[in-house]
């Protein structure tokens, strides 16, 4: 089946009165994949905004509340779940194959929205999007909030998830290097053309602002367009009032991007 191809769509119960949502099934070379869909109800012509969530399986799973949050910002929201998440086909493997969800949706969302579309990640979430940005060459801007990049340097800061990390790569860093530095964007950042925003709280322990700085160094040497927003009193999770202020800030970013991108 061709990828982003929706195979079945099932409505789902909104926390918005102002906001439709629909999980979707889509598929990911070859697999059926999951995901969330968040429509304003309002008619209007919206951009599309790709949400990639953080965690892996059931941690950090999309919250429809999220969902609907970006979508009253004013845009068409699809967040997959990756594959082998929710019953959806294959495994989730911490941006490995997975990625190819991420680059699919952008397909699945291209169907709801006028064209333009942005992508917005979450932790884990941020080297699905670095690597949809390498991929693909249709997106406006990409907001990496919290955001992975280096899946060496995540093995090295949380001993937590190390486990997990030796069982889906096949080893550690050291052992098995070639599986990790396959997940590194990096080395191929040069052929993404989004503009880029990296948010990031200088508390966070979840996701070390080591990882921002990787990114924003290895922006600054291919004179990659970007803008970085450092929080020096937050931690991996903002405040609400923080939260809600912050995206107001980056859609207001990402509608300016898309301006700038039309002239």
């Amino acid at each position: 089946m061709e990828n982003g191809m929706i195979k079945s769509k099932r409505i789902y119960p909104s926390p918005n009165p102002h906001v439709k949502l629909t999980e979707i099934v889509y598929w990911s070379e070859g697999l059926k994949v999951k995901g969330l869909l968040a429509e304003p109800k309002k008619p209007g012509n919206y951009s599309g905004l790709l949400y990639l969530r953080g965690g892996i399986q059931s941690i950090g799973m999309v919250r429809p509340a999220r969902a609907a949050q970006y979508a009253a910002q004013g845009f068409v929201v699809f967040a997959p779940y990756y594959r082998g998440n929710r019953g959806g086909e294959g495994r989730d493997e911490f941006a490995g194959a997975d990625r190819w969800d991420a680059v699919c949706a952008v397909d699945v969302l291209k169907q709801f929205c006028n064209g333009h579309v942005h992508l917005l990640a979450f932790s884990r979430g941020g080297i699905m999007a670095l690597w949809t940005a390498v991929l693909r060459d249709d997106i406006t801007s990409l907001v990496t909030w919290a955001g992975v990049t280096d899946t060496v340097l995540t093995y090295k800061e949380r001993p937590d998830m190390r486990r997990m990390m030796k069982r889906i790569y096949g080893g550690t860093p050291n052992t098995a290097l070639t599986a990790y530095e396959e997940r590194n964007p990096l080395m191929r950042l040069e052929e993404a053309t989004a503009p880029m925003l990296i948010i990031h709280g200088l508390q966070d322990e979840n996701v070390l602002p080591a990882q921002a700085y990787l990114l924003e160094e290895a922006l600054k040497l291919n004179d990659h367009p970007h803008q970085t927003w450092y929080f020096p009193e937050y931690t991996h999770f903002f405040p609400p009032a923080a939260n809600r202020k912050t995206v107001e800030a980056l859609a207001h970013w990402m509608k300016e991007k898309e301006q700038e991108s039309a002239n």
